[in-house]
């Protein structure tokens, strides 16, 4: 490796350490290949310098960007170049008609900046939230909607690639044609001769037009040799398709598709598969957008699905199946046509059950729900130890059923007694999943070779394709040549030759000499802690991920753990324990634990919640204890924290670094926070204005202040700070609040939870509960608190305490304004542009919506960034490790810094610490805005919320002293 940091040293980073080896060896299929070495190269010139260094060392290159590929394509022995982390830009051309893209960007991130232009792009894969462009694009990845119209072959225009040798062509310049002969002479005459060769035999164009009029992914896209005429042309459209075994991808151009925003959508239930594929012609006539089928195992499977409807919960499954249809427009008119007119078709079906086209959304995310479940629930459910297999096929529409039988028979005969067949039923295309154990005593390889060998079989009669659109990686790498004949087999094998003679990209995929490639290097799951052993790594989690491009992702960590149960198993006592030395800072340090990984796992993990058990379990006795004791004295820990945070910013800037590196030297990087300039002041405990006596009135609410308000101070010296902005937002709408007793001891939780402190956590809850069940009136009355991540920290310690607590009510300070105060308050002085940071706690608990409506009651425009993303600061987190934050928030400060906003805000303290942190602008709460936009007129003479006369007044110890910081004896509230 030594030969290829010094010729890539500058142009390219390269990972050569086994810990990230080990986590760049697992993608989302069923293979493992442990990488010599993780590249990151820069641009497409470091490209071309790792295409000549790997030549030299000998070295086989494979670039991944998304692993999400199931085929065992993104995987090798060689060097793995990750192109994840650059090659992201997104150009929007012609007003939307075209987009530039690099293959580092999400098919998510991508039709984000299409939708203002009402267009999207045409594959539609479900992997969309984690899976590039490069990757759809090198597999010719469709999806649910797109068909063979649509894909990445359909709607290529032009792109920029380059060639083992370090060439650089763009076929979309006029002179590309003479480009490519003047740099790659023997290529450009190569591909003539295939081009003639295969045009010259009828019996050879017809074989391809008939495999290549359905989806297929099966090897090279050879009807490029039909499609096309001048040789740059037909090497683009046959590096689409090819997995990055011709040419490495640097930008593409796409012609994009009509988004259309209104549907109309039924599941339609079958007395049997025979009846369901039988009203195939008929829906196709009515044109919809997709037709999803669903066997009997499959809507057995999705009657445990929360969002399965009363009509399938209720159904006695036998010998069912069902067609999930919808209809999309661009117009509600346009589809409620669609609609009437198919209803007319659906009538005449022989369907059991409803045959209603709904437009409710909620009732369409539902059905959609648990179409794209089905293989979450299925890999859910695999017995521990196993692996979930998904493989696609298709066969001309008309063979359908017969295949889907003879599969299920297959099931049988082979024992696969849970697999599931589900698919794109309009294009003949069917997923069907199973799980195995590929490894250990009862591993059973010999019976998934009978079982492929007999499906291949199959499939081949029916007259159709291995692949339709997970491309044929080295699962279907043998079976090629059979697929196709071997003429055209040799065909394929001269393409490859012509792009990369010396066999360095990814040896082994696509092009394969060895019968049993499917067969090796497949990937055993070590049984591991049971918040993330049902982990499928399918990487979805990675783009949501703050620390992504600092060290591990959620699937990393979850690999990494699996990796270091195998070499327990394997008796390795020294790998083990290197690899948990190296996991402790790449893993447990640097996780936010913020839970975003959750809302995109279709396997619903909280990564976060196994580290937060490894918190735990690595916690000493005394870190133990002393959080324990915090939770006893939080008011002392909390007005601590305040005084040191005042003092700091009163010292010399210089001074305080100084003491602060020794004391992080002295007491560790992950226990003393690293000071910083932009910090505040410390804070103040939360009250209520001491001037509104309201104790005879009855309240409406219980306020649970944030203690992070405590801690640190307002963004500004005008600011108000979150709690005292919402008080005054109450007091401005006529809202009564309360506190609950001893309010300056309490505390959400949060901090013990994230640090897996668990004695300390159980001490915090057994306080608050109690507290919040009697200022409540017994869940009487709503618990608001003016933090999101305090929310959804109250939350979690309501449903995990005693039965009697669950109906305490905890709801954030945004939504209690934005549907309780904003229809009561007039704004007045509106903002011109806002920049908004919705916090991951928000986002976990749906309230960006309501957040999202305060912003644009109080500013003419808001402005989410299109790179947003958890901050990384995680209450302390990006204090103990201020690099999480820094890289975290790089993308989305520049693009917040690109342009000048009047106002800058979010809903939680620290994320508001941490965006300060990375913008250098000053972030408050949002309510700080909504509280000086809907001031009333005032005279001059009339103090304003900053002035002391109005300020927040401090609690006593205990909840003693002013009447107004506590509730009545009669129970009635200030």
């Amino acid at each position: 490796m030594q030969h290829l940091h010094e010729a890539l040293r500058g142009h390219c980073i390269v990972h050569d350490r086994l810990s990230d080896r080990l986590a760049h060896a697992h993608d989302a299929s069923h293979f493992r290949l442990v990488p010599a070495a993780v590249a990151r190269p820069h641009d497409a010139q470091a490209v071309g310098r790792l295409f000549a260094a790997a030549k030299t060392a000998g070295l086989a290159l494979t670039f991944r960007s998304g692993g999400t590929s199931l085929s065992g394509q993104a995987g090798t022995a060689g060097v793995l170049v990750d192109t994840r982390a650059r090659f992201r830009t997104i150009e929007v051309l012609d007003g939307g008609l075209r987009v530039r893209v690099g293959p580092g960007a999400t098919v998510r991130q991508v039709n984000a900046r299409l939708a203002g232009f009402g267009r999207k792009l045409g594959p539609d894969p479900a992997s969309e939230v984690a899976c590039t462009v490069g990757g759809v694009v090198a597999n010719n990845s469709s999806g649910m909607a797109c068909g063979t119209a649509a894909n990445s072959y359909a709607t290529l225009e032009s792109m920029v690639i380059v060639l083992p040798s370090g060439s650089v062509i763009d076929t979309g310049t006029p002179d590309a044609d003479t480009t490519l002969r003047a740099l790659e002479p023997e290529l450009y005459a190569g591909l003539g001769r295939l081009r003639d060769r295969v045009r010259g035999s009828r019996e050879l164009r017809n074989s391809i037009t008939r495999q290549f009029s359905m989806k297929n992914t099966m090897g090279y896209g050879i009807n490029a040799l039909v499609d096309f005429a001048t040789p740059a042309d037909i090497l683009a459209h046959l590096v689409v398709g090819s997995e990055g075994t011709l040419a490495f991808i640097t930008s593409v151009v796409l012609r994009t598709v009509p988004a259309l925003p209104y549907a109309r959508t039924g599941l339609l239930i079958f007395e049997n598969l025979s009846a369901a594929t039988g009203a195939l012609p008929d829906l196709v006539d009515s044109a919809p957008t997709s037709i999803e089928l669903l066997d009997a195992t499959s809507l057995r499977v999705g009657q445990r699905d929360s969002a399965a409807g009363e009509v399938l919960r209720s159904l006695a499954v036998k010998d069912h199946a069902a067609l999930l249809v919808e209809y999309q427009a661009t117009t509600c008119q346009e589809v409620d046509e669609l609609a009437a007119a198919a209803q007319s078709a659906i009538e005449k079906l022989p369907v059991t059950g409803p045959r209603d086209l709904s437009a409710d959304a909620a009732d369409r995310a539902d059905m959609w729900h648990i179409r794209k479940g089905l293989y979450a629930m299925v890999a859910e459910a695999r017995p521990s130890g196993t692996t979930a297999l998904l493989e696609d096929v298709v066969v001309p529409v008309p063979r359908l059923l017969a295949t889907c039988q003879r599969l299920t028979a297959l099931f049988d005969r082979h024992g696969y007694s849970d697999a599931v067949i589900f698919g794109h039923a309009k294009d003949g295309n069917i997923h069907f999943m199973l799980t195995e154990r590929l490894a250990g005593d009862n591993a059973s390889l010999g019976r998934f070779q009978r079982f492929t060998d007999d499906m291949v079989d199959l499939v081949l009669d029916q007259g159709g394709s291995l692949k339709a659109e997970h491309g044929t990686g080295r699962m279907m790498a043998p079976f090629v040549r059979r697929q196709y004949g071997d003429e055209l087999y040799a065909v394929m094998c001269e393409i490859k030759r012509l792009c990369d003679p010396d066999n360095v990209l990814n040896p082994g995929v696509v092009i394969s000499d060895d019968p049993e490639a499917h067969l090796r290097d497949l990937k055993t799951t070590p049984t591991i802690e049971p918040e993330a052993d049902r982990c499928v790594e399918c990487g979805f989690c990675e783009p949501v991920c703050p620390s992504r491009e600092l060290t591990t992702t959620p699937r990393q960590r979850i690999v990494l753990r699996r990796e270091i149960e195998r070499a327990h198993l394997d008796g390795d006592s020294e790998l083990a324990g290197r690899l948990e030395a190296e996991y402790t800072y790449d893993a447990v340090e640097t996780c936010a634990a913020d839970g975003m990984c959750q809302t995109v796992c279709p396997v619903t993990i909280n990564t976060g919640d196994l580290v937060k058990r490894l918190r735990s379990d690595r916690a000493g006795h005394a870190s133990e204890t002393a959080w324990k004791v915090a939770a006893r004295h939080w008011d002392i820990a909390t007005r601590a924290a305040s005084t040191a945070l005042t003092v700091a910013a009163a010292l010399p800037t210089p001074a305080v670094e100084a003491v602060n590196r020794v004391g992080r030297a002295l007491g560790g990087h992950e226990t003393v926070p690293l000071w910083s300039p932009e910090l505040p002041a410390g804070g103040c405990r939360t009250g209520l204005p001491a001037e509104h006596d309201r104790a005879a009135q009855p309240a409406d609410a219980v306020f649970f202040p944030s203690c992070t308000g405590t801690m640190f101070g307002p963004a500004t010296a005008g600011s108000p700070g979150a709690s005292a902005a919402f008080t005054a937002l109450c007091d401005r709408a006529g809202i009564t609040l309360r506190l609950p007793p001893a309010a300056g001891e309490l505390c959400c939780g949060t901090p013990w939870r994230s640090k897996g402190m668990a004695r300390g956590y159980a001490e915090m809850s057994a306080r608050v509960l109690p507290a919040l069940w009697e200022a409540s009136s017994h869940g009487a009355l709503p618990v608001v608190t003016d933090a999101s991540s305090c929310t959804e920290g109250l939350r979690q310690m309501v449903d995990h305490g005693a039965e009697r607590f669950h109906s305490i009510d905890v709801i954030d300070a945004v939504e209690f304004c934005a549907t309780r105060l904003l229809p009561r308050l007039t704004v007045t002085a509106p903002v011109a542009d806002l920049a908004l940071h919705p916090t991951c706690s928000a986002t976990r608990m749906g309230l960006v919506p309501v957040l999202r409506a305060i912003a644009d009651a109080v500013a003419t425009t808001v402005r989410v960034p299109e790179s947003w993303g958890c901050c990384g600061f995680a209450g302390d987190r990006g204090l103990l490790h201020p690099e999480l934050t820094a890289s975290a928030t790089r993308e989305q400060a520049a693009e917040i810094n690109a342009d000048p906003h009047e106002a800058y805000a979010s809903c939680n303290r620290t994320c508001e610490l941490g965006m300060t942190r990375a913008t250098g602008q000053p972030y408050v709460h949002v309510l700080e805005v909504l509280e000086r936009a809907t001031r009333p007129e005032r005279r001059s003479n009339e103090p304003s919320l900053s002035d002391p006369r109005h300020a927040v007044q401090p609690l006593p110890a205990h909840g003693g002293g002013a009447r107004s910081s506590r509730p009545g004896a009669d129970g009635r509230g200030v």
